[in-house]
């Protein structure tokens, strides 16, 4: 695995710049590194309660470009949770491709205001999850347990070795074509048969493409 699309991200900290430039760095590293294999973040850490003090709507926008940013790299993105993991460590976890958690891991949504933070958390797990499986993380705070988070496919695996798993990712398909594969993925709930046919068209076509060039 190559180190430095390997980062361990601590979201017990506030939402900061800083935070914003380390994933935009990664992705950087990322855009830039021709290897196979995925990009990878190590999550954990709850922000305290007065995270959101003096925060700036501005500053969340970066927040919630670099993580759109991060979930739409030209590569495979993991991600590993653990202990409690809210706010940004929940927004990362939430925007790979493929997310394992260790024993014990619990999710939970960032209060501010009030009530749960409303930002783009809260449409992450609505579209993964459905309005029903997510209602009393949202509007109570009720933390997602490690098998609920598995069975509403929040997390993909519960494994106390995830580097077992991070191994098999190694020889993964390549950027260009997972983008391409995660992009249909994306589009298939908000566009109809006749609209959502010409790009897997494409897709198709080109994949003959590479196969006879094999």
């Amino acid at each position: 695995m190559n180190d430095e699309l390997v980062l361990r991200f601590d979201g017990a900290r506030p939402l900061s710049a800083a935070a914003v430039e380390e994933i935009d760095a990664l992705c950087d590293r990322a855009e830039d590194h021709r290897e196979p294999g995925p990009v990878t973040l190590h999550v954990t850490g709850a922000p305290p309660a007065d995270w959101a003090k003096g925060l700036a709507v501005g500053l969340v926008n970066k927040w919630e470009r670099v993580v759109r940013r991060f979930e739409r790299l030209g590569r495979l993105t993991a991600a590993v949770a653990s202990g409690e993991c809210a706010g940004m460590a929940l927004d990362l976890l939430l925007a790979a491709d493929v997310r394992i958690a260790e024993p014990g891991t619990r999710l939970l949504l960032s209060w501010a205001g009030g009530g749960a933070w409303p930002g783009m958390t809260v449409y992450r797990l609505t579209q993964q999850a459905g309005a029903a499986g997510i209602r009393r993380a949202v509007l109570l705070g009720t933390p997602i347990e490690t098998d609920r988070a598995l069975a509403l496919n929040l997390i993909d695996e519960v494994s106390a070795d995830p580097a077992k798993t991070l191994a098999e990712l190694a020889g993964a398909t390549d950027g260009a074509e997972t983008a391409i594969r995660r992009q249909l993925i994306f589009e298939a709930g908000s566009t109809t048969f006749e609209e959502a046919l010409g790009a897997h068209l494409a897709a198709a076509d080109r994949a003959l493409r590479r196969e006879a060039k094999s």
